[in-house]
């Protein structure tokens, strides 16, 4: 008989080591390459516009970023438009998360007549894209005489066909029948059902609602740019767009300069979003 060693090590270890260690490399590899181009973007706020441009490209920070920050601050109104643009993004995101997760609670858990049709007529919708509706609504705000206020950005944004679908597909498969049947038999009106059974279970959905909404309210241009006709008044985005002059004459790095204050807002935003889909999820492996 042919003699077995035993080397005290199991099989498959040194492969899955391996395995792992190449795992790790491929995520480090990606890390860096998704972090690159916001590390470039602070590396050219320090810079002026010529050496920027300049070969070999400059890869260390500079000393030009308070010239920046300050020519910056001359050009445009930094900080009023970014509160503009806070107040839109604050505020839509709120009401989405509102009227987004009780119209999905009501597709979701209730039944009522025409209840497909109406969910047919949200995915069309869905489908649509909002720059065929930029016209119309620009129509509609204009009689209303909403165009140049807040308000016309507001509103047209106060619900959307993707946050309904999105948390009706949560609701469904997080939110037990038996939970709200509980909830009936100790008397609680749909109201309650909603703000006590619900959202306390699906606060992940609307973590993760809340920072698509938010982004995309505060990287929206195009219809802020149509709907606010005071160029004084204006969002972020707006704004940062004046700084682009003609004939080559942009200051690329005051331009630079901007686009990385202004995604400071973003980062909190996503840092608390984050961190609360990361904690429910892990509550929830626990329970």
């Amino acid at each position: 008989m042919a003699s077995i060693r035993n080397t005290g090590r199991p099989q498959g270890t040194s492969g899955s080591r391996r395995r792992g260690i190449a795992l790790h490399a491929v995520l480090v590899a990606g890390l860096l390459l998704s972090a690159f181009p916001f590390y470039w973007a602070v590396i050219m706020s320090t810079h002026t516009s010529s050496e920027i441009f300049s070969y070999p490209p400059k890869l260390l920070p500079g000393s030009h970023f308070t010239e920046n920050v300050r020519s910056l601050l001359d050009a445009i109104d930094f900080f009023g438009s970014m509160a503009n643009s806070l107040l839109v993004a604050t505020t839509v995101t709120f009401l989405v998360l509102f009227f987004d997760s009780l119209a999905a609670f009501v597709f979701a858990k209730f039944d009522f007549p025409g209840k497909r049709l109406l969910f047919v007529l949200l995915m069309f919708i869905f489908m649509v894209p909002a720059q065929l509706a930029a016209i119309p609504q620009f129509v509609i705000m204009a009689k209303i005489g909403w165009i140049g206020s807040m308000t016309a950005l507001i509103v047209p944004a106060a619900a959307n066909a993707f946050g309904i679908f999105w948390m009706r597909q949560y609701m469904k498969g997080a939110i037990h029948d038996e939970l709200l049947d509980a909830s009936r038999i100790d008397g609680a009106h749909f109201l309650r059902q909603y703000w006590h059974v619900a959202l306390p279970v699906v606060r992940p959905g609307l973590a993760f609602l809340g920072i698509f909404t938010f982004m995309g309210q505060w990287n929206d241009y195009a219809w802020p740019l149509i709907a606010l006709t005071d160029p004084d008044n204006v969002t972020l985005q707006v704004a940062l767009s004046q700084l682009n002059g003609t004939h080559g004459t942009t200051d690329y790095g005051m331009v630079m300069t901007g686009a990385l204050l202004a995604l400071i807002p973003l980062l909190i935003v996503f840092a608390i979003g984050a961190r609360q889909i990361i904690g429910d999820l892990a509550k929830g492996a626990i329970k």
